[in-house]
């Protein structure tokens, strides 16, 4: 159990505090099983939703299949392995997340289908419980407008893949309370997370740079500038970055980028955010990364998250 703190954020002032005790992650995912693993690792017991079953029992695979991967590559120590999962759960009964005090959305970045959802949370979790949006593309004003509490909406952007990556971009809406502010940075602290603080606006301040960098890259790649090893070699050894574009893009997804960078380009109309044609035909193709076990680089096996 962690011992992380809460206070209402409701009008009316605060309630005990009390622990944070159950996380739920709706959406099972790419960002949502990574996002559950973040969780159970930090001894969090932690049940990953989805509307269709299946998919429930896919994401809570993946999770464990990392967690398992991290204990065979030394990353983690066996017993935190064995807990982080026993902590987790999957379910395709939206009542299941009642007790949660922390309910992560990470579905499509669709905001109809992000409205609803919070319509339906707040039917089920405590007028007290946290309600977190994993968006960097959608406004979190716009979002927290589809809950009758936006005063504990509170958008976390876990950068990609979310059990690898330190960083959380946390973004407010005007409605956001400085109380749910304030737990949300304390929640993400307790998972290890190193949290920056932006103003709601597409792509926040990581993807703001990223998406036009990368797609850089690759137009450098389609103009025959270098090949991807090679350009992936200048970036580590002349920038200093510890992975490559391409590496990096293949396990983030290419359907991620093609998804992240056309909602910008939808929002910014600014070119740079355009998709390259590459990346429309292997999107087309099925070739994105690791997790179809073949991107911009060839691999053995199709672990979600890399390693």
């Amino acid at each position: 159990m962690s011992t992380a703190t809460r206070t209402s954020p409701t009008d009316g002032g605060t309630v005990a505090p009390a622990t944070v005790e159950r996380v739920a992650v709706v959406g099972a995912g790419t960002m949502g099983s990574g996002i559950a693993v973040v969780a159970a690792r930090a001894g969090l017991p932690t049940t990953i939703y989805d509307v269709d079953a299946d998919r429930a029992a896919a994401g809570l695979a993946t999770a464990r299949r990392f967690l398992t991967k991290s204990g065979e590559l030394g990353k983690l120590p066996a017993a935190l392995v064995e807990s982080a999962v026993e902590n987790l759960t999957a379910t395709a009964d939206l009542a299941d997340l009642a007790g949660a005090d922390v309910a992560v959305e990470a579905v499509f970045e669709d905001l109809a289908v992000k409205h609803e959802l919070l319509g339906r949370l707040d039917d089920v979790v405590a007028p007290t419980a946290l309600i977190h949006t994993n968006t960097s593309t959608l406004s979190v004003t716009a979002i927290a407008s589809g809950s009758r509490h936006p005063e504990r909406v509170v958008g976390t952007h876990y950068c990609n893949p979310a059990p690898m990556m330190d960083l959380v971009e946390v973004a407010v809406g005007p409605r956001t309370s400085e109380d749910a502010l304030r737990r949300t940075r304390e929640f993400l602290a307790l998972a290890g997370k190193t949290t920056v603080l932006t103003k709601d606006r597409p792509g926040f301040i990581v993807n703001r740079f990223l998406i036009p960098w990368e797609n850089n890259c690759i137009r450098a790649l389609e103009s025959g500038a270098g090949t991807v090893q090679s350009i992936d070699a200048a970036v580590t050894g002349a920038l200093g970055h510890p992975m490559g574009p391409f590496r990096l893009l293949d396990i983030v997804g290419l359907d991620i980028h093609h998804q992240v960078a056309s909602r910008l380009y939808e929002q910014l109309r600014d070119p740079r955010f355009a998709p390259p044609p590459l990346v429309e035909r292997m999107v087309a193709a099925g070739d994105l990364g690791r997790k179809t076990g073949r991107g911009f680089y060839d691999y053995g096996d199709t672990a979600l998250f890399g390693s």
